[in-house]
């Protein structure tokens, strides 16, 4: 299946359904009177979301959405029943914008969430409605209230707990290969990823989900190479693996550009707590190890581990770094939870 993280669809709810005029005729019923009966209102847009999908390649193909009209009112006082509602069905992760690209409309970050984007026009009123004392047999029916349409933006940000960054090429697709059971597509030549990647990671008793996307360059914020649209896949991850080609000369180079880039997309994205990894270093001398991690260190002013997706040589202690961090940003959201709920102190 392709992988689709946007799409834009046209939405547009359903109109009321119109009041009837009628007059009750029946034999042996000399006082008859006005029975039209009101219009239905017009279906919902309404959208959930559910569990099984991952992409919105659904809507590439189909994206005009229409609720029903509402059944219009009829004779015998009968009223007009509802139009049916329209469900969009979109993965975890979506967020729905206005057709500006920037207002945010709904967020769905759990199974279960439903939000109506587009409510139903109402219904007609009957003739029956506007019977008063002064006007008894009035004959007139309002139509149904139209609906409301628009166009508006899907985009998909993956749920993942960690997120793999770096050039291409360095080697963040072995990575994910070798600690969980994604088998992404790995080759010896730059973008071989096109499309964001996941995968469940297990380490000891825990699991989480890691998210590997696209390598960036220099310039990917102006459009260069894959651009930076991916880099909506890793904004809610609670920490960043920052891969580092140890076969690289310029690791110093290498490093900086990522940093760049992440800063020019979202400062909450370079704010993010992030791992520093020296990879490959299978390919590597000790001295030549020693002299990076060095390197590295003085210009991260962090940690900086050693690993190699091949050998799986330090991959374990990354990990065990990561589900720390996990931990201790569930421990945080808790406390401000337990913050919030503790009642105010009033003199």
């Amino acid at each position: 299946m392709k992988f689709l993280d946007q799409a834009k669809v046209f939405v547009r709810s359903g109109n009321g359904g119109a009041g009837a005029v009628s007059f009750l005729r029946e034999k042996f019923l000399e006082f008859g009177g006005p029975n039209g009966g009101n219009g239905g209102r017009g279906g919902d847009v309404i959208m959930r979301c559910v569990d099984g999908l991952n992409t919105l390649i659904d809507y590439r193909f189909q994206q005009h959405y229409k609720a029903s009209t509402g059944h219009h009112g009829m004779g015998k006082d009968r009223h007009g029943g509802k139009g049916d509602d329209i469900i969009m069905k979109v993965p975890v992760g979506t967020q729905v914008f206005e057709e500006d690209n920037e207002t945010l409309i709904a967020d769905f970050t759990e199974i279960g969430q439903e939000v109506v984007l587009l409510s139903g026009g109402n219904g007609g009123f009957g003739n029956a409605h506007f019977k008063t004392s002064a006007n008894q047999a009035p004959r007139r029916a309002n139509p149904g209230l139209p609906g409301v349409e628009k166009w508006i933006w899907l985009r998909l940000k993956l749920i993942a707990d960690a997120g793999l960054v770096g050039l291409p090429n360095a080697g963040k697709s072995t990575f994910l290969a070798a600690v969980s059971a994604a088998k992404p597509k790995i080759a010896d030549y730059p973008f071989t990823t096109l499309h964001p990647n996941l995968g469940v990671v297990s380490i000891g008793e825990r699991d989480f989900v890691l998210a590997d996307i696209p390598g960036l360059i220099e310039g990917a914020n102006e459009g260069l190479g894959l651009g930076t649209r991916f880099l909506g896949h890793i904004e809610r991850c609670s920490i960043l693996v920052h891969l580092v080609d140890g076969t690289q000369e310029d690791i110093k180079t290498a490093y900086k550009t990522i940093r760049a880039e992440l800063a020019a997309y979202d400062d909450g994205l370079v704010d993010k707590p992030e791992i520093v990894v020296l990879n490959k270093i299978d390919a590597l001398e000790p001295d030549e190890i020693k002299e990076k991690v060095k390197q590295l260190k003085r210009l991260s002013k962090a940690e900086v581990f050693t690993t190699s997706g091949v050998t799986g040589d330090g991959v374990d202690l990354v990990l065990y770094r990561i589900v720390k961090q996990i931990d201790d940003d569930k421990a945080e959201a808790i406390e401000r939870e337990r913050r919030k709920a503790e009642p105010t102190w009033v003199p």
